[in-house]
């Protein structure tokens, strides 16, 4: 192998290389102003942080008022609220107020709220001694940020406050103080009464005009991770969100995803929703804006079962003459529509009943229907009666689309002739078809009409289920609870899209939709032939009468039992009366000679769209013969 020889010139061209890197590093170096700079803002942030956490040290720390040292150094870091510092009740404790409905406990630091349970409801499942728990373990904060006129920044809640509790008959109130003197102090009050979820909450300062900074608003920062309360995590996922109130009633909401964000203006209620329950904080005066964030936490739900959401709102307290004074509630609670309704605050906005008209069908028609029937039996058999009646409601259009489905299987043979005798004149077969429509008095758009009158139905109890509290934890026949999903078997593994249960009101709901469907789409294939040029709809019929069932299925799997169980009556019913309309009240001789009469007749005028569509026909069928001759 030949041996590799010294080249200088390679040499020279690495010397040459690094004697420029060192010119471009010795021209890019700060100078010395600029070094000081940036030493100086380092300092200043690590002085900060440390001012920070000085500042909540200290303030767990009582400190008798003549160990003026001590004092001394606390006002170097808390300023004129030192004074807090100073009082026995600087030291970690809670008072607790409760009544029939709802336990909460206030810390003296922060001195908000930091467990709300509800003494009614218990978590995943009934019996199971495990009350439901808003707030517990730090899962929750509340703060506002203060600015004082001595250039501290302060968080109270790192800061202790002084609690009182007193009564007014059955009302208990708990004033929670951050005194800056004796008579100086943030105000936290809070107002329980007897049996009732709501609570007042006044925020207000006193002789703090000398001691905060009062040209800006005062931020309120709300946290809340939401913990799971459901034996479904991902279905209680998907109805958790922030929901809220703007401009003179107007509600909307974050919607789902991560790190959503939005700014809200005049917003008069922010909304922590957990599907069933929720975590409301109102103000008589609108915030002027509202900081509203969520985050998605619930990736995996085999591993994320603690919480489902992040919350997070910012507001501004707005000073008046130097003082602050925000009369506001809370809510912690059930999302139980008639309950949140009652307040007459549009609460009930929160309870997802759909928008525009399912929304009416809602509130108007199935919320008042259910809620008598569940008055004198059980949730699952008044399922089951308020899907007879629904039903019985819906019939008249059921059998109006059964009767057009009847007319035109009579008009079949001859629809088919025409096909036959006009199959290479698409246009004229269209035309002589509509014809025949309109001088035997059928229009076969009208077996489409109730479909569509139906579909408002539809997806209105599509969205009632899910929202209905009362179905929470009510059992029906295997199922232990109509709101989640009524497993009847434990899988060993987990099916994609389908889950790791078996449920089985899904299964005789995908069965009742398959003969369904079955029958409906061989009525239709007989009904109407195939017209050229259109898609094969009876291909595509056949195709969905085994899609739909294995749709619902899958994606009903892990839904409420009590949705569920509404299509498997609905469907059987269904069948049943397409069976009797067929069989008893339709007769196909009679409905034939009511059309062969109504060709004798002089054929309806026709609508305004069917004039245009038929000239237009025509002119097409003009312009084709005028190309035939060229």
């Amino acid at each position: 192998m030949e041996e590799k020889k010294f080249d200088p010139n390679s040499l020279i061209g690495f010397v040459l290389i690094f004697g420029i890197l060192l010119w471009i590093m010795y021209q890019n170096k700060p100078s010395e102003a600029e070094l000081a700079a940036d030493k100086a803002k380092k300092e200043l942030v690590v002085k900060d942080a440390q001012i920070q956490e000085n500042a909540a040290k200290l303030a767990a720390v009582p400190v008798a008022t003549n160990d003026t040292l001590q004092l001394a150094k606390l006002q170097k870091t808390l300023g004129s609220f030192a004074y807090s510092a100073t009082l026995a009740s600087a030291k970690e404790g809670f008072t607790t107020i409760e009544n029939k409905l709802v336990k909460l406990k206030i810390a003296n630091k922060g001195g908000y709220i930091t467990e709300a349970t509800l003494k009614n409801y218990e978590r995943t499942k009934k019996g199971s001694g495990d009350l439901v728990q808003l707030i517990k373990d730090n899962n929750a904060q509340f703060n506002l940020q203060l600015a004082t006129v001595d250039n501290h920044t302060l968080n109270t809640k790192d800061l202790y406050f002084e609690p009182t509790l007193t009564k007014n008959g059955e009302d208990q109130i708990l004033t929670m103080r951050l005194k800056a003197a004796a008579n100086a102090y943030l105000e936290y009050k809070y107002v329980l009464k007897a049996d009732d979820y709501m609570l007042d909450f006044d925020i207000q300062t006193q002789g703090l005009n000398t001691v905060l900074k009062t040209a800006k608003p005062i931020q309120l920062e709300w946290d809340l991770k939401t913990y799971t309360n459901e034996k479904s995590i991902s279905y209680e996922n998907r109805y958790s969100e922030i929901y809220f109130e703007y401009e003179d009633g107007k509600s909307d909401y974050l919607g789902q995803g991560n790190d959503k964000t939005e700014t809200a203006e005049e917003v008069s209620y922010v909304a922590y929703k957990q599907h069933f329950f929720s975590s409301i904080l109102l103000s008589s005066t609108p915030f002027q804006t509202a900081e509203l964030y969520s985050n998605n936490l619930v990736n995996d739900e085999k591993v994320d079962t603690t919480f489902t959401k992040q919350f997070k709102a910012v507001m501004p307290l707005a000073f008046k003459n130097g003082e602050i004074d925000q009369k506001m509630n809370w809510y912690y609670g059930p999302t139980d529509y008639k309950l949140l309704k009652s307040y007459d605050r549009n609460l009930e906005d929160i309870v997802a009943l759909g928008w525009g008209i399912f929304g009416w069908i809602n509130r108007h028609l199935f919320i008042p229907m259910y809620g008598f029937l569940s008055m004198f039996i059980s949730q699952g058999w008044a399922i089951v009666l308020f899907t007879i009646l629904v039903k019985l409601l819906m019939s008249p259009i059921t059998y109006k689309s059964f009767l057009s489905q009847a007319k035109m299987k009579v008009l079949r043979p001859e629809i088919t002739e025409i096909s036959e005798k006009f199959k290479d004149e698409p246009m004229k077969k269209q035309q002589e078809t509509m014809k025949l429509y309109n001088k035997a008095g059928v229009n076969p758009m009208a077996g489409c009409v109730p479909g569509l009158l139906q579909m408002p139905v539809f997806y209105a109890l599509f969205q009632f289920f899910p929202s209905a509290i009362e179905l929470r934890q009510k059992g029906f026949l295997w199922a232990d609870d109509l709101s989640s999903f009524d497993s009847v078997y434990k899988l060993p593994f987990h099916i994609p899209a389908y889950g790791d249960h078996i449920s089985l009101f899904p299964i005789l709901a995908s069965i009742a939709i398959f003969f369904y469907m079955k029958m409906t789409t061989g009525d239709q294939q007989m009904a109407t032939p195939q017209q050229e040029g259109m898609p094969d709809m009876a291909k595509m019929m056949k195709i969905m009468v085994y899609i739909s069932p294995l749709m619902m299925l899958l994606f009903f799997n892990s839904y409420a039992s009590g949705l569920s169980l509404y299509y498997f009556i609905s469907n059987t019913i269904t069948i049943g009366i397409m069976l009797v309309i067929k069989n008893y009240i339709i007769d196909s001789d009679k409905i034939h000679a009511q059309i062969q009469e109504n060709k004798k007749k002089e054929p309806k005028k026709q609508s305004k769209f069917q004039q245009k569509l038929q000239e237009a026909m025509a002119q097409q069928e003009a312009m084709k013969a005028q190309k035939k001759k060229r």
